[in-house]
């Protein structure tokens, strides 16, 4: 993976994004909320990002939006993960008519459009933080519970398999000891390309304003709150839908360069 030019710019970034979070609160220069300054002051020496609407400073915001993105997406695809390698399994390792239902719940889970299912939930919900990285996860695990199955079709019938049902092992040892640590690849790479998955999501919401709420600082709210000044600060909105968009690439580079590397078929 070090000759993937892709693969290590990705991790770059990432890695600078990810330290820019955590020290948030050592290296950002102003509080996010503080309105310090004159409104949309343009970028300078004093402040790299300009200010915004409100004259908060924009590389505060920008660093603990940082903050908020990254949870946001870690904990959806925790969340989407764990739904989906539990049914994945169980559905691919008994199948039948355990397989037939899950499946089936699969099927319509993915005939509602994603984003609007999001909406009419978030709508019937109050919007927070904690409420978005749930509803996120929820509706996020379809994909991976049709790798895990595809998966443990494919390892089921392997012999060392037999081999452990043959000396007695346990269902429950044979999908977590012998199966499932053999079917993480898939696992691995739909994990990152959901991270990114999930940032974007985050970010629409925000940006309607059915997210995370302001005061709190996001990527995507920061955007709704530069659509009156495209003309005369569009700093408010390059800003962050850059950030955005090298967040999202370089998981998309770092998801594809795992593929390839865990490909077995490779």
């Amino acid at each position: 993976m070090k000759k993937n030019s892709g693969v290590i710019f990705g991790l770059a970034v990432l890695t600078f994004f990810v330290l820019c979070a955590i020290l948030a609160p050592v290296i950002a220069p102003y509080d996010p909320n503080e309105m310090i300054e004159s409104q949309t002051v343009a970028p300078s020496w004093k402040h790299w990002f300009g200010t915004d609407d409100l004259g908060r400073d924009l590389l505060s915001r920008s660093l603990y939006g940082a903050r908020i993105s990254m949870t946001v997406g870690l904990v959806a695809v925790i969340i989407a993960i764990i739904i989906g390698v539990l049914l994945g399994s169980v559905s691919g390792y008994y199948g039948g008519w355990i397989d037939t239902v899950i499946m089936r719940s699969v099927d319509i889970m993915l005939a509602f459009p994603s984003i609007f299912l999001i909406l009419a939930i978030q709508v019937m919900l109050t919007p927070n933080i904690y409420n978005v990285m749930i509803v996120i996860g929820l509706t996020s695990w379809m994909g991976v519970s049709r790798l895990v199955r595809g998966e443990f079709l494919r390892i089921r019938e392997l012999q060392y398999v037999e081999a452990a049902r043959a000396i007695g092992c346990s269902d429950l040892r044979i999908i977590f000891r012998h199966i499932l640590p053999n079917a993480e690849a898939p696992i691995i790479v739909a994990g990152t390309l959901g991270m990114a998955g999930a940032i974007l999501t985050e970010s629409a919401l925000s940006f309607l304003g059915l997210g995370v709420q302001p005061p709190m600082a996001s990527w995507g709210n920061m955007l709704m709150d530069s659509q009156a000044y495209m003309r005369d600060a569009p700093w408010m909105a390059i800003i962050p839908g850059l950030l955005i968009l090298l967040t999202v690439l370089s998981l998309y580079f770092i998801g594809e360069g795992l593929r390839e590397k865990l490909d077995v078929r490779n």
